[in-house]
């Protein structure tokens, strides 16, 4: 049996701001206590954050200046206890270069080092060719800056195996293999999906305010071929307005139902048959929105795929590309339907609760190498 009872979580921002990071680790928190009776104390290091101070029955504590020294303040109370960091540089700071964080873990693991750290590397560092945009200059920064961390942590997890690769690289010896546990759905996973048959002719498109205007405003060709493809009688529009939609594309009607909570937006795509983005494939592990897709038993369609399988996710096997060629067969669908939810399903959010409780159990030996 286990004598871990608390993990100390830091977060970039929890609700009621939209952050998917937050997301991701309240539901985690949730399904620790749930599934091992394990409480988490979160501290959010994002200074403009609003919010109480307790959610969801987890006490919530804020790094309110960017200061290391108050980081390291808000352990002391709790010495024993391991740190889960949830890592994404632009999460802590506005140029994706958090020094503050990394300093303030630096310090905390110096006085403590038989204390556990975790860090789940949701993001590693930007890149662009574009000397104009900062993270031509900082990338350098922020490769440090992650280089540091994956050395100072005694496991690490990330979202993607080319992460996972990138890791092991940083940390010079360190860490020989690094788990990549692909995002889990923030706003459910149904016990038991209906096959698409048995569904609306409905098409969802949900996420972020910034990917919905990109599916809008690049993607309406695409969204056209989707919806006469598969005989789509009206789009939902799910998430904060972006106030560009088209009332329709082609002859359906887009229904904007803004702003909802997890289990509406569960029971909304549980009654759909497809679900659309503009997405990188080769990004598409770590997006929520493929993962929601994914868990409600939709059909998931990119407008751009990737000619070779990336994170075990295949073009015409786990999505589909409307622009390439017709999908009117309702059993090619619901293939492609249910290998995506296979491929969910291996990684789920109870399979990473598990994960994490035997990570967060892990007896410090590493420090002494």
């Amino acid at each position: 049996m286990s004598d871990l009872s608390t993990v100390i979580s830091i977060v970039t921002r929890l609700p009621p701001a939209i952050d998917g990071v937050g997301d991701y680790a309240l539901n985690l928190a949730r399904q620790l206590r749930k599934d091992y009776n394990i409480q988490t104390q979160f501290i959010v290091g994002n200074p403009d954050w609003k919010g109480e101070a307790e959610i969801a029955g987890f006490s919530v504590n804020q790094v309110t200046d960017s200061n290391s020294d108050q980081l390291t303040t808000l352990f002391e109370g709790d010495r024993t206890s391991p740190v889960l960091l949830h890592y994404v540089g632009y999460g802590y700071a506005k140029r994706g270069c958090p020094i503050w964080l990394v300093d303030g873990m630096q310090r905390w693991k110096n006085l403590y080092p038989d204390r556990l750290l975790v860090t789940m590397f949701h993001e590693l560092c930007a890149s662009s060719y574009l000397p104009w945009q900062s993270s031509f200059w900082l990338s350098p920064l922020q490769k440090s800056l992650v280089t540091r961390l994956a050395k100072l942590s005694d496991r690490c997890i990330t979202s993607k195996q080319s992460y996972s690769d990138i890791l092991v690289k940083l940390s010079n010896g360190k860490h020989k293999q690094i788990q990549a546990l692909p995002v889990f759905s923030n706003v459910g996973e149904p016990k038991q999906n209906r096959p698409l048959s048995d569904r609306q002719k409905q098409l969802v498109i949900f996420g972020s305010v910034a990917n919905r205007i990109r599916v809008y405003r690049e993607s309406q060709e695409a969204l056209n071929s989707a919806c006469q493809s598969l005989d789509i009688q009206s789009i939902l529009d799910l998430g904060t307005p972006t106030g560009i939609e088209p009332q329709t594309i082609g002859n359906v009607p887009i229904l904007e139902l803004g702003m909802q909570p997890a289990e509406k937006i569960s029971e909304i795509m549980a009654d759909a048959i497809a679900g659309f983005l503009n997405y990188n494939p080769n990004f598409l592990s770590k997006s929520g929105i493929f993962a929601a897709y994914c868990a409600h038993g939709l059909l998931p369609i990119n407008v751009r795929g990737s000619d070779i399988p990336i994170d075990k996710i295949k073009l015409g096997e786990h999505y589909w590309i409307s622009s390439k060629v017709e999908l009117k067969d309702i059993e090619r669908m619901q293939a492609i339907s249910n290998n995506a939810h296979a491929w969910y399903s291996s990684h789920n959010l109870s399979s990473q609760s598990k994960i994490f409780f035997h990570i967060l159990n892990t007896e410090i030996q590493l420090e002494s190498q």
